[in-house]
């Protein structure tokens, strides 16, 4: 990448999968919300991880992703205490890591019923 090219969300968000795929994070969604009105981001980025250890590694990972490719850190991360539930805000791209109950419990994919919804295989 040149110094002049900037990194567009789904350039972003593809560096995000890729670094959850890498420590076998589960059931990844990508909610495109680009064309739907008044969202909050442009992408939403789900994934679950089977135990606290495992979602604290794949936040890692994410980061560890995301800045060796295009240098950027989240500008916020939440629940890095508990690991039930970590959200690390790119701001145009949005990363929510769960635990299975929690995500369930939630449900963000129902919330945005309007977004262009991708499934990505697992990786075994």
């Amino acid at each position: 990448m040149t110094q002049k090219q900037s990194v567009t969300s789904q350039m972003l968000s593809q560096a995000v999968v890729a670094g959850l795929q890498d420590r076998k994070g589960k059931s990844i969604t990508l909610l495109d919300l680009r064309d739907v009105k008044n969202s909050i981001a442009d992408f939403f980025i789900i994934c679950t991880g089977t135990s606290d250890t495992h979602v604290d590694a794949l936040k890692q990972s994410v980061e560890a992703a995301t800045f060796k490719q295009y240098k950027q850190d989240p500008w916020h991360v939440e629940g890095r205490e508990n690991r039930q539930w970590i959200l690390m805000d790119y701001v145009d791209v949005v990363v929510h890591v769960f635990q299975a109950e929690k995500r369930d419990h939630f449900g963000l994919e129902e919330l945005w019923g309007d977004a262009k919804i991708t499934q990505i295989p697992d990786l075994d």
